[in-house]
């Protein structure tokens, strides 16, 4: 029971350090783009979606790497769903959320597809190969290449806030954000692992609820402060981004360094998230955004989702 409790402050602690350690490494990285004279929608776009979907890659990848298949998947699969239906949902409850054209046409299109390939490539086999994992690097470096491309050809690229500080301190933040990362990644992935096997829990229902949720925090803290600075877009974009981010280079650099296997009772869970991504994109297509009515569907929808999880197990 005392080692069971201490599981769960290390995760508490992990889950701390993850999200600390996040906040550390987007301010030291997107100060040094600033001081390369990046354009700021870039740093946005990439850094920054980099940054909240950290905790994801490093849990995901230490699972896969410690031969934890279960958990790598589930805690993707889990956050994209916890993105859409929690995050989108709690901030639309808040403030209706107005979409930009960008999002509506290329982003949610693009998510929907690269959600149906990854989806794809598991039914396949029930595996994600280290090729279908080259394949998904592949297309987060065309997608970001894109991003960068169609950033400078706008209006407004050019313009990048001053520098908060120089670039010593900024690189002494990327290391500490990344170090802190990685450290967090392995409390989280020892602790949850520990606690689900001392409580009857399988791996995928701690990926799919606790680790999920626990890994998605920074994404939630950074659209609530752009809900509360009333830049909705950036409410969107930052979950869009982190969902394409998840499937794209978590999984594809999970497997693409140990091929993953995907359990057939996942079947349900992978539906969902394809499921959820076409909402999400009919309801932002229905009137170019989200209102209180959605958020509350949503809302809905993932409390009735952590039901059935939980009951599954």
């Amino acid at each position: 029971m005392i080692e069971l409790l201490i599981q769960i402050i290390l995760l508490v602690v992990g889950f701390a350090i993850l999200i600390k350690g996040s906040d550390i490494f987007v301010s030291g990285s997107s100060n040094i783009a600033t001081i390369l004279k990046i354009p700021t929608l870039v740093v946005g776009l990439t850094i920054v979606a980099f940054g909240t979907s950290a905790p994801e890659a490093a849990v995901s990848i230490s699972a896969s790497i410690q031969g934890s298949n279960a958990l790598a998947v589930s805690n993707i699969v889990g956050s994209n769903v916890f993105n859409i239906l929690g995050i989108i949902g709690i901030c639309a409850l808040l403030k209706e959320l107005k979409l930009g054209e960008n999002v509506l046409d290329k982003d949610i299109p693009f998510l929907l597809i690269v959600t149906l390939l990854v989806v794809g490539f598991i039914l396949l086999s029930w595996n994600i190969t280290r090729i279908e994992g080259i394949i998904l690097l592949l297309l987060i470096i065309g997608y970001t290449a894109h991003l960068v491309y169609t950033s400078k050809k706008s209006k407004g690229a050019d313009f990048v806030e001053k520098p908060k500080f120089g670039m010593l301190r900024s690189i002494v933040y990327v290391i500490i954000g990344l170090v802190a990362i990685i450290l967090g990644a392995q409390l989280v992935v020892n602790s949850s692992s520990y606690i689900a096997m001392a409580c009857g829990m399988s791996e995928t229902l701690v990926g799919l609820t606790i680790v999920a949720i626990g890994t998605s925090l920074p994404e939630l803290v950074t659209s609530l402060t752009a809900l509360k600075r009333d830049e909705n877009q950036l409410v969107i974009g930052n979950v869009i981004g982190s969902n394409i981010f998840n499937i794209l280079f978590v999984l594809g650099l999970s497997s693409a360094i140990t091929p993953i296997s995907v359990s057939s009772n996942m079947i349900i869970d992978l539906g969902l998230m394809i499921f959820v991504t076409i909402l999400c994109f009919i309801f932002g297509k229905t009137h170019n955004k989200f209102d209180r009515k959605e958020g509350i569907i949503l809302l809905g929808l993932f409390i009735l989702y952590m039901a059935f999880v939980i009951l599954r197990n």
